[in-house]
Order: C-alpha cells, then structure tokens, then sequence
C-alpha cells in the first residue's frame, strides 16, 4: 500500500503501550525506546503527541465499579499528564527539546494548553506533548487527539497500538479475522470498528484528517510507517 507523505502528524499513544512487558504503571526502558523512535522521525516532521492514561487509571472502568463518572474521569485525565511527564523526561535525556502543555491548568509543573503557542513550538522544531485529554470529562484521549490534531492543522494522526491495523473482528480472538489496508471513515462508523471512539472518527472524517494505525511496540515501526513502508491501516474519506 502506497501511503501520502505527511508532514505534520499528531502521535497517539496509548498508556497501555508505556507499561513494556508489565501489567501497570511506566516502564522506563520501553518509554526510553519510544522516545527514541520519536525523536528518529522528528528530524524530518512536525510532531506532537497524546499519550493516554490506561496504564495508571481509566476513568470508565473506574466509574463501573462505583466511582462517580466526572470524578473517575478527571483522575484519569492527571493520569495522563503523569504519562506526558515521562515521554518528555526520556526525550530531553536525549537532547530533544519539547513542551508539554495540560487541557487542566498545572503551571507548576507544565504549560496550559494555548494553541498558538504550541503551533510555535512545533514551528521550532520542539515536540509538543498534549496531557489531560480535553480537560472534559466523558471525552476520551482518544477524541483529544483527534480535537488536537484538527486545531494543529495536522496532516494525519497517527495511532500506535498492540495491533498492525484495523481488522474486522479482534485479531488475538479471531484468528481469521480481516485487516484492513484502507477503509473508509464511514464504514468505521457503520460497521463499528475498534479503531476510535465514535466521536474521534467522526472528528477526524468531517476534517479530513486520515488515521493511521500501527503497532507502536514493534521497534522501528514508526519511521517505516511514515515512510509508507511498514504495515499499517490508512483510514480516510471515500475518494482520496
């Protein structure tokens, strides 16, 4: 599959993806080989990034069993932020300069989210880090990226997973299940694939904005994929 340049890319990071080998928290030596891999690809493109929070707390698992939804969504939110930490502590390590900027006011710790200040650190060259989802509760990271990337007039979103792509059933349950090169956002939608949240998807579509998914744990995954050359699935408009 041959893929468009892009230049502009907003990486999403699940939490999950921090965790390495473990079943919780951050591990220092998987956040230290994706902050590699982005910094490999920084050369060349705009970057900035959301990380998710699954790894320390998600609020809607925590709200079934019992937590009060906004409350269990607004942990889930500093969660991230904790997450957003990490990443740029492993990118200044190795000498990339970066800002991490929070939908929830945390001057102490980082800079509030103002887009035209972060359009200016990307136009720097520094990798901005975007923490605390949208700073609403009931949103999901997942719609913060795709709410981000439209305001950076990004190229396309990058989505890195435990999966090579968008398949039409859960490939580690199915094991006939379909991946999917290209598919449309609307067959995304119809056909209920788990790719993003609804909201995301429809987010991405009505601004044009294509998703790419990969898996992020594979090493070197990412720079292949922006180089069209990894495996990957594209969703995009009908047409394009």
């Amino acid at each position: 599959m041959t893929r468009p340049r892009f230049n502009r890319i907003l990486l999403k990071l699940s939490g999950e993806v921090l965790m390495g080998s473990g079943q919780f928290g951050i591990d220092s030596e998987t956040v230290a080989r994706v902050a590699q891999e982005i910094a490999d690809v920084a050369r060349d493109h705009e970057l900035c990034v959301v990380v998710g929070g699954g790894n320390i707390f998600r609020g809607l698992a925590a709200a079934a069993k019992g937590f009060e939804r906004t409350s269990a969504d607004y942990m889930g939110m500093l969660a991230t932020v904790m997450n957003a930490l990490a990443v740029q502590n492993a990118l200044e390590q190795i000498g990339v300069d970066t800002r991490v900027q929070s939908a929830i006011p945390m001057s102490t710790v980082c800079e509030p989210f103002i887009r035209r200040r972060a359009e200016r650190h990307m136009e720097k060259g520094r990798i901005v880090i975007f923490a605390a989802g949208t700073g609403n509760p009931y949103f999901t990271t997942d719609s913060a990226a795709a709410l981000r990337a439209a305001e950076m007039n990004c190229d396309a979103l990058f989505k890195g997973t435990s999966v090579d792509g968008v398949y039409d059933a859960d490939p580690k349950k199915v094991p006939s299940a379909k991946r999917y090169d290209t598919v449309t956002f609307n067959k995304v939608l119809s056909d209920d694939l788990k790719v993003m949240d609804a909201s995301a998807v429809a987010l991405c579509r009505d601004n044009n904005i294509p998703i790419v998914v990969f898996n992020i744990r594979e090493r070197g995954n990412l720079a292949r994929v922006l180089a069209g050359e990894g495996i990957a699935t594209i969703v995009q408009n009908e047409g394009v």
